[in-house]
């Protein structure tokens, strides 16, 4: 599995949408909190290049926002992802 990191805010609904469905699916996240950090939220904006919430990525791959996650689970594509693809370093 590969690892699921989102940033995010306590009480965006977005964020909440996004932390749901990784919930139901029981797949572990790490969250980072963006409430009142500006520099945690600065460092989200360099790495993803956008300032709203959430900002997901899986393995190294930037996914986007919750619109974008659930796009890729609309499609059929997000299991693959998160599932099937291997983790950084599993090969070595």
């Amino acid at each position: 599995m590969q690892p699921i990191v989102m940033y995010a805010t306590r009480f965006c609904p977005y964020c909440m949408r996004a932390r749901g469905l990784f919930e139901h699916k029981g797949w572990a996240f790490e969250e980072i909190s963006v409430d009142g950090n500006p520099g945690l939220r600065a460092e989200m904006m360099e790495k993803a290049g956008r300032h709203t919430v959430p900002q997901i990525w899986i393995g190294d791959q930037h996914i986007g926002g919750c619109d974008d996650l659930f796009g890729l689970e609309v499609a059929g594509q997000l299991d693959d992802l998160v599932l099937n693809t291997p983790a950084a370093g599993a090969n070595e």
